[in-house]
């Protein structure tokens, strides 16, 4: 014996749907391009992004959050400024200067801000001011230590190769456009 099956109709078209999909598509795209400098905070509940530094002089740079994951890079200086973009457990995905990503373990970073010159080199000054006198020049790719970034100024106070000044925030990578430093 057969049965008989009430026959239905296909859905509708899904065309009407699809400037729906489209806008709900931009609208995620959009959430997760948000500015670098949102504070959300992470598993740690510190802020993120967030600048640290490399605490030890070499530090392996995963694939993925956990020693099972391959290294796909090796750091070997200390105190390169890195910023700190997610986190998982103990492991924290950071971004170096060139934008390389990977994951490190969270006690191969400290806390200290660091600086790395950008460009083939930048003047320390004596002052934030851009007519202060030079105290040193500052080759490109040179690490040192971010001291403060006073409120609404555009010069970081940074001590590098023994010496001690204000750079100009464009100078060195290290530091959010408008961040306050103490």
């Amino acid at each position: 014996m057969v049965t008989a099956v009430p026959f239905k109709e296909p859905p509708p078209p899904m065309k009407p749907l699809l400037p729906i999909a489209r806008a709900l598509t931009l609208a995620v795209f959009a959430a997760s391009a948000a500015p670098a400098q949102a504070a959300d905070p992470g598993e740690s509940g510190q802020r993120l992004p967030r600048f640290v530094s490399l605490r030890a002089t070499q530090v392996n740079l995963r694939s993925g959050p956990g020693v099972r994951y391959p290294i796909e890079w090796v750091y070997l200086q200390r105190d390169l400024p890195v910023e700190v973009i997610q986190e998982f457990d103990h492991w924290r995905k950071i971004r170096d200067w060139e934008g390389t990503e990977g994951w490190v373990h969270r006690s191969m970073l400290s806390g200290n801000r660091a600086i790395r010159i950008v460009g083939t080199a930048a003047p320390l000054r004596a002052q934030p001011q851009a007519e202060s006198p030079v105290v040193a020049q500052l080759e490109g790719g040179v690490v040192g230590r971010l001291v403060a970034c006073p409120e609404n100024s555009t010069f970081c106070r940074v001590e590098a190769g023994g010496y001690s000044g204000w750079l100009p925030r464009a100078a060195f990578w290290g530091a959010y456009r408008g961040e306050t430093v103490k």
